[in-house]
């Protein structure tokens, strides 16, 4: 991913920023994962996004708490990431030798279900197990309303939403 072109005032903006808070934001995520190399690819991706909005510059007052949001962000994710791929090999690793997919398939499956994930982020965790519990268990809307506590009418919503958010990345940018 580059970056925008920045005009000269937000170009400084960013310096300042990364040169005066890099070290510290590293230090923090480096706690928080317990790895070098972990902590260094999400402060370079923390970095990433903002030079992705530079327009966000010009407002930040505490510049540490805006880098501990856009961080927290990034952990909550690699986290999420993290416990999708070892369900998934967990999962591979029950079936039978002759009928496990090639690694090829595993790495394109994988990267799947982080894209299905990454789609469905924004859904409330109801809608989302609505929209799974359809899509990969086979579930009718009466079976999961039961399961979420809810009416089938909300979870006609909710696949609504998920739909709708399936339908949006469809979409050509």
């Amino acid at each position: 991913m580059s970056a925008p072109a920045l005009n000269p005032v937000l170009q400084q903006q960013a310096h300042t920023l990364y040169s005066d808070h890099h070290g510290w934001l590293f230090g923090w995520l480096r706690k928080k994962m317990g790895c070098t190399h972990q902590a260094a690819d999400l402060a370079h991706d923390a970095f990433l996004q903002i030079l992705g909005r530079p327009e966000a510059l010009v407002d930040v007052r505490e510049p540490r708490a805006y880098l501990t949001t856009i961080a927290r962000r990034l952990v909550f994710e690699s986290w999420r990431r993290r416990d999708l791929e070892q369900a998934y090999l967990a999962e591979l690793a029950a079936l039978p030798e002759d009928v496990a997919p090639s690694p090829e398939d595993q790495a394109l499956v994988l990267e799947t279900l982080l894209a299905i994930d990454r789609l469905l982020d924004g859904l409330s965790v109801k809608a989302r197990s609505a929209f799974l519990m359809s899509q990969l268990d086979g579930m009718t809307y009466s079976e999961i309303a039961a399961e979420l506590h809810v009416s089938a009418s909300r979870v006609r919503q909710y696949m609504a939403q998920a739909l709708s958010c399936c339908y949006t990345a469809a979409l050509p940018a």
